[in-house]
């Protein structure tokens, strides 16, 4: 038994497997994985634990092994059958895809939005480990017939392309596109943010209005991988965040987007605390904050909608062109 990787989702069925064809057979795992495994499962397993690099003999084929740490757990790595051309690459070129298919040329271009998001929502934080390994990969010239990741169909038509996706996603060049997330309570906030979006399509950015309890953090997140500029609006709550905005803001931050400008909105009757600690979340997220942001008291008049219009255009000089 070779173990990719340790997570349940990878290993849940491992003590089955081994009652079913003997606890002392052995198992193959990386070092890390060796710890990670006797760390979940009682059983004294047969472990042997492989060298980055190192290889396996199988009557006639070879597997050689690969750590891949933090991609996206510290135990991770890549088993290559060297006769078969197969890469078992673990979670990494996965997708969150179910289908009665195997392989991508029978799937076809719909796969692409499921790799995308997969990769947006688990394997984001760590893209510039990914842009290493692909060079390492890339340098080795591994010959390569089949792309087999643990989650979704299986890459045989071209490996290369997903590969090649996996560069740009990582790289996340900003385009002039900007995301306006909010949630509202009395529709005072979302009246900002429905100006925000219309000042900023009309300076020619591609603008998309995200109400918070109408859209899935995990597709936002998709969506803010090629963005230039993520904008978060929030009403004052309790001296705080609107809760699906503090949920947002929380995700968005452990993932680790780059290279964007941000800046904040809201309304507010009697403290206004919510700008000022989404300028928190998103100077701590990395982002650069071009504006001290829109407060606005109850209610946006002509005078604060015009606010509104004056971020939108600071924002969209920020953005390439």
């Amino acid at each position: 038994v070779i173990s990719n990787h340790t997570e349940m989702d990878h290993s849940g069925g491992l003590s089955r497997v081994m009652h079913r064809i003997g606890e002392d057979k052995p198992l193959y795992c990386s070092k890390m994985g060796h710890k990670n495994l006797s760390k979940h499962f009682a059983q004294k397993f047969n472990y042997h634990p492989v060298e980055n690099g190192g290889e396996l003999k199988i009557g006639k084929r070879t597997l050689s092994f690969m750590e891949t740490r933090m991609l996206h757990w510290p135990d991770s790595m890549f088993t290559y059958a060297k006769e078969d051309r197969i890469l078992f690459s673990s979670d990494a070129f996965g997708q969150h895809y179910a289908s009665l298919e195997r392989f991508d040329d029978q799937v076809g271009e719909a796969i692409m939005p499921h790799a995308r998001k997969y990769f947006a929502n688990i394997l984001l934080p760590y893209a510039p480990l990914i842009l290493k390994l692909v060079a390492k990969v890339r340098e080795m010239g591994l010959p390569l017939d089949m792309l087999c990741p643990d989650h979704g169909i299986i890459w045989r038509k071209e490996p290369s392309k997903i590969i090649n996706a996996y560069v740009e996603w990582s790289e996340q060049k900003p385009k002039r596109k900007a995301l306006v997330i909010f949630d509202t309570m009395w529709h005072s906030t979302e009246a900002m943010a429905e100006t925000i979006v219309e000042a900023l399509g009309d300076e020619g950015v591609e603008a998309q209005l995200l109400k918070l309890r109408a859209s899935h953090r995990s597709d936002i997140i998709t969506e803010a991988l090629d963005a230039g500029a993520i904008i978060i609006g929030s009403p004052t709550l309790n001296n705080g965040l609107f809760p699906t905005v503090s949920d947002f803001l929380t995700y968005m931050k452990g993932l680790k987007p780059q290279n964007k400008v941000a800046a904040a909105f809201g309304s507010y009757g009697w403290s206004g605390e919510a700008v000022k600690l989404i300028n928190q979340e998103l100077e701590a997220t990395g982002f650069k904050v071009i504006d001290p942001g829109v407060r606005i008291n109850y209610v946006p008049d002509e005078e604060g909608l015009k606010a509104c219009r004056e971020l939108a255009l600071k924002i969209a000089q920020e953005l390439p062109v």
